[in-house]
């Protein structure tokens, strides 16, 4: 898929971006007519908004696009589809605003969902700025984009073999070995909770796992990959069902953060864990109340069918606890109450380390891509006891769902472990500027800029393993 950045045009047309408080100071070095021309189209810099410059024979002179200060990407991203056709060039006052978030801004608002609809037009194209990444604008373009094109898949064209198959593809790209457990090979692999959760549907659960690098940090990435979320016998409702072909999403996510670093091939030992299922029903579903032994031998009690993307994150969690990596991220759809508490733009963060969970939320905020952080508050871990199993998977009380979810993940997490658990939406609910409606990539980039930072060795002494306080 093209981003849309092309190299240099000598008649490309200028782009200047401005910040309202810069504005003033560049309509007064600017030509009389030109000023009023601003003033008169009522042009006030405010962030993604943009002027259309006239020139004397009738075309266009020049675009004055606002900005926010600091790396703001959403400002350009509807400038592409908003734009008339032709190449453009960044053309900021000195310092003014940085280039790759100019490039990555355009690069992301240049995405369109191909597969099944053509595009009724084709995009404006941005030369690409002298001083930006070129290669880091061209790699995080393409994760958010093999982000965005699994979600937006239908779940028809989107199940546990073609998840699967995605993560193949990226393997091959990079040379990295890929194996996958399927159907019934998961109980001899001794994965059950994978397998209780897939096995009612007639496309057969797998378990993904990847592994690249030998050298430098263990860093291991574990996605829930609901293909499909019926709810099982705790069937969902109409309503409910409409967007569960994005319940893959955090499985989406590890995919397109491995291309990412195995793109940028940053000095890691990497692994990738994905279980790929599709929650359905028929004769042979597990059922509520039904009592599973986990990988890890603790007894699970099923508390709820559609609480199932945690079933399967526990079993690939204890897996990839057992090799102790240095870092263990996991990223899930998990929770409607992470949704209620902080809306669709914002990832909830769980974290046994202070020191982790600081880098991670310094970093997003840095990039533009942050997430929240929610506790795992100890106290509440009482709400799992069960009187006939080791845990409930949901507990009987209806406050704190995302809290609760990631409590009884953190049983299957040694407290040794460095451990950073996602709870997101993976999705837009309506479009905005550069975020069309459907799937979408959050917290990514902020991960990957941690597992950058982790592979450089910053901040190693400075994690320290605890518990944070409740």
């Amino acid at each position: 898929m093209s981003i849309h950045l092309v190299a240099g045009a000598a008649k490309a047309i200028p782009l200047t971006p401005l910040h309202a408080g810069a504005l003033e100071t560049w309509l007064a070095k600017a030509p009389k007519p030109v000023a009023r021309w601003v003033e008169t189209v009522r042009f006030k810099g405010k962030p993604g908004t943009h002027a259309l410059l006239p020139h004397a024979n009738g075309g266009l002179d020049r675009v004055l696009v606002g900005v926010r200060e600091g790396a703001d990407i959403w400002s350009y991203g509807g400038l592409p589809s908003a734009l008339p056709a032709g190449v453009y060039r960044l053309d900021p006052e000195p310092g003014a605003h940085p280039a790759d978030a100019a490039a990555l801004g355009w690069a992301l608002g240049a995405y369109a969902f191909t597969r099944y609809k053509t595009p009724r037009r084709d995009f404006a194209r941005l030369a690409w700025p002298g001083t930006c990444d070129r290669a880091h604008i061209e790699r995080t373009a393409r994760a958010v984009f093999l982000v965005r094109d699994l979600v937006n898949t239908p779940a028809g064209d989107m199940g546990p073999a073609e998840l699967a198959d995605a993560a193949k593809a990226v393997a091959k790209e990079f040379g990295a070995e890929i194996k996958i457990i399927v159907g019934d090979a998961l109980l001899k692999a001794n994965y059950p909770l994978v397998h209780a959760v897939g096995r009612a549907s007639s496309r057969p659960p797998r378990l993904i796992d990847l592994r690249w690098g030998r050298r430098g940090p263990k860093v291991t990435l574990v996605g829930k990959g609901v293909c499909f979320d019926s709810g099982g016998l705790d069937i969902k409702s109409s309503q409910g069902m409409k967007q569960m072909k994005k319940d893959m999403g955090g499985g989406a996510h590890v995919l397109a953060l491995a291309q990412m670093i195995m793109g940028a091939r940053l000095p890691i030992r990497l692994r990738v864990l994905v279980p790929a299922v599709e929650n359905a029903i028929s004769g042979n579903a597990m059922r509520p109340l039904d009592i599973v032994r986990s990988r890890k031998g603790i007894t699970v009690e099923i508390g709820n069918t559609d609480a199932e993307g945690r079933l399967i994150l526990c079993d690939a969690l204890a897996e990839a606890d057992s090799e102790q990596p240095d870092l263990l991220i996991d990223c899930a759809t998990l929770t409607g109450a992470a949704r209620v508490a902080l809306g669709p733009d914002l990832p909830a963060l769980f974290c046994n380390n202070d020191g982790l969970a600081n880098r991670l939320l310094a970093l997003g905020r840095s990039i533009g891509d942050p997430l929240w952080r929610l506790p795992l508050y100890r106290p509440y871990r009482r709400g799992l006891k069960t009187a006939i199993a080791d845990i409930s998977s949901t507990g009987e009380g209806v406050h704190a769902g995302a809290v609760m979810a990631a409590l009884y993940l953190q049983e299957f997490v040694g407290d040794k472990t460095p451990w950073a658990h996602i709870d997101m939406l993976a999705a837009n609910p309506r479009s905005r500027p550069g975020r069309p409606e459907g799937g979408e990539a959050t917290g990514l980039r902020a991960l990957y800029a941690l597992v950058a930072d982790t592979a450089q060795g910053e901040g190693k002494s400075k994690a320290k393993r605890r518990r944070p306080a409740s």
